[in-house]
């Protein structure tokens, strides 16, 4: 496969890029290495990709239509992976607009850029954001998500909504994932557990919102790669069973699916701070807070879809995952 991973300095595009590189595959990376976090993050993420003659960086927004369009009629890739786009909810209130340019009109030149090149497969990141307001647990793919609560959680349904009328119309395969709050070495330094371990090990306050009581379907970074990488091997077909009168939001008369991809097991974030403290040997200071505008009380996959169309459920328990974290910060930043 000749594969275009979006966002390949981030987290989980870095990871991705590795393990498709590692079974053979050419890639092209890109990333505008925007300053939304560490840079020198980024820079040291794809640093071990440069190195492979099979990998290139392409550093350009991608709501650059001129550029894109040019990248896709050069490169002719096989699949596409969408990692890239403006991430975080709370963010999302003070600066809608680089979610506007990046998750609408960058994924809207993704779109016309496999369309118009004879892409096989379109897989792209959605959220467990999506879910909004509902609260039937745990969340299921085939209930509709019309109640989101953040800009962010809205454009990614709206990418969702696109990447369907785009196999509708013309027949382009699409996968959309809906990550539930990943996490593990590498990990964003604005996600919580980063922010955490940061705060304790300097013996500073953390921000434990909704008073510790939010709960989170925490995911391992290994277990979403997994998913992503079994996910782009399986190319979507139209649902012969699907009915107009009761329509399935999670497949179609199109090329066209949604999975969660989460680790169907439903954590406390006390609990999930109590795994941290004894990781780390120390215990917080807890500033304890009311529920931010955005957020959810609670995030819960329901992954019996992903098991039984590419046979995988993600299951990393937070003890190991946390762990494997926390080793990774004290070596990366010496602490």
């Amino acid at each position: 496969m000749h594969i275009l991973v979006t966002g390949a300095a981030g987290f989980i595009g870095s990871a991705l890029s590795q393990r498709f590189l590692s079974a053979g595959h050419s890639v092209v990376g890109l990333d505008n290495m925007n300053d939304y976090y560490s840079v020198q993050l980024k820079k040291d993420r794809i640093a071990p990709l440069i190195e492979n003659p099979n990998f290139r960086h392409a550093d350009f927004d991608m709501a650059d239509r001129k550029s894109m369009r040019e990248m896709f009629a050069e490169e002719q890739f096989t699949h596409v992976v969408n990692l890239a786009g403006q991430a975080g909810v709370r963010y999302s209130i003070e600066n809608p607009d680089s979610y506007v340019d990046a998750n609408l009109v960058g994924f809207g030149n993704i779109l016309e850029g496999c369309r118009h090149n004879g892409v096989k497969h379109l897989v792209y990141a959605s959220s467990s954001s999506v879910y909004g307001l509902n609260t039937n647990m745990p969340f299921d793919t085939h209930k509709a998500v019309n109640h989101p609560v953040s800009l962010y959680a809205a454009s990614k349904k709206a990418n969702e909504l696109m990447a369907h009328t785009y196999s509708h119309l013309y027949g382009l395969p699409t996968t959309g994932l809906r990550f539930f709050t990943v996490y593990g070495p590498w990990g964003r330094p604005d996600m919580a557990l980063f922010l955490f371990t940061k705060a304790i090990l300097e013996g500073k306050p953390i921000n434990v919102f909704n008073h510790g009581k939010m709960k989170r379907d925490f995911t391992y970074i290994d277990d979403i790669v997994e998913g992503v990488v079994r996910v782009t091997n399986k190319t979507p077909e139209p649902n012969p069973e699907w009915d107009s009168n009761n329509p399935d939001p999670a497949s179609s008369t199109a090329p066209y699916r949604v999975y969660n991809i989460g680790n169907n097991n439903c954590v406390e974030l006390g609990r999930f701070i109590e795994v941290l403290e004894e990781k780390i040997g120390k215990k917080a200071i807890k500033n304890m807070m009311e529920m931010q505008p955005g957020d959810v009380e609670a995030t819960y996959a329901n992954v019996d879809d992903l098991m039984n169309d590419v046979g995988f459920r993600p299951d990393t328990p937070i003890e190991k995952g946390v762990g494997a974290f926390v080793d990774w910060y004290r070596e990366y930043y010496k602490v």
